[in-house]
């Protein structure tokens, strides 16, 4: 079997980890055939920037999983089979991806996937145009329990559910795309697509914001920003009550990447991504009309 070799746009957390989980794995090949091989780290965020050692901690954990770091997008291309785009800032993403894409590499997109929903929904448009496949998705989707759920385990049919997430505003971004997207996308792991309306209490220590699903199923997703921080969540089926649980790694996560860049099919759909976002901005848009509900059908996509 051809080894995938991945190349990383984007130093952080997210690259040190990947890349130790993908590299470490027992074998020359990496785990399930795939190897980072190469890195391009761009220039530094305003908004969200590491710090000296940080950057040193993960450039030297990569290097010494066979890293080699490149001096451009362009440079790293040629020698990659597959990308994971890991700035940890969206608003570059449109801008760094379409190199990738004009290159026909299928690209993993890392959380917050743009800035705005108009940048999200460019992304999905321009891969389509040069008909590359993209995936995007918290690693929080990837919660054993969530999976199972989705699945129709444990508790059979899902009627509602209540997640929980850190949700720091990041003037930069709409509100939930910074982390709240890790706490939405859990709650969609659960419920699945189609939410039909949003609306969302505000206050500066967290949010509520609730979604109205088809047949009266309700999903409930509970911003942190003050006290104890933590992921979780409470799924109500037609076989119990049960909790979901809290952040597991990212293992879950990289393999679902890793079998992407085999399979070439994305594990999630480019829709339900889209409604992800378009949840959150309606919830942007329920709070500047002080919690009234928005229909996602109404949400602008280029606002």
């Amino acid at each position: 079997m051809k080894t995938t070799a991945i190349g990383i746009i984007g130093l952080s957390v997210h690259s040190e980890d990947f890349t130790r989980i993908i590299n470490g794995t027992a074998g020359k090949d990496g785990r399930q055939g795939c190897l980072v091989t190469q890195l391009y780290h761009p220039p530094g965020n305003p908004d969200v920037e590491f710090s000296t050692a940080q950057l040193e901690k993960f450039s030297k954990t990569i290097r010494e999983h066979g890293v080699a770091f490149a001096g451009s997008i362009e440079e790293m291309l040629p020698h990659v089979d597959a990308v994971m785009l890991l700035t940890n800032d969206g608003r570059p993403h449109l801008r760094e991806i379409l190199p990738v894409l004009k290159a026909g590499k299928p690209v993993y997109i890392d959380k917050p996937m743009a800035e705005s929903l108009e940048n999200v929904t460019s992304i999905f448009r321009e891969a389509k145009k040069y008909g590359v496949p993209v995936f995007t998705s918290s690693a929080l989707r990837y919660v054993k329990r969530a999976q199972q759920f989705a699945r129709g385990e444990t508790v059979g049919k899902v009627f509602g559910a209540e997640t929980w997430g850190p949700a720091p505003l990041q003037s930069s971004h709409v509100d939930l795309f910074w982390d709240g997207i890790h706490g939405v996308e859990l709650l969609y792991t659960v419920m699945g697509p189609g939410c039909q309306s949003v609306s969302r209490v505000f206050t500066p220590g967290g949010d509520v914001v609730t979604g109205l699903w088809p047949g009266g199923r309700t999903g409930i997703f509970r911003g942190l920003r003050k006290g104890r921080i933590g992921f979780g969540g409470t799924v109500f089926g037609a076989g119990g009550i049960e909790a979901i649980g809290g952040f597991d790694g990212y293992e879950g996560l990289v393999d679902a990447i890793l079998e992407f860049f085999r399979s070439g099919k994305p594990p999630v759909p480019a829709e339900e991504s889209i409604e992800i976002y378009t949840f959150m901005k309606g919830a942007d848009i329920s709070k500047s009309k002080g919690g009234m509900p928005v229909k996602l059908a109404d949400v602008p996509a280029r606002k």
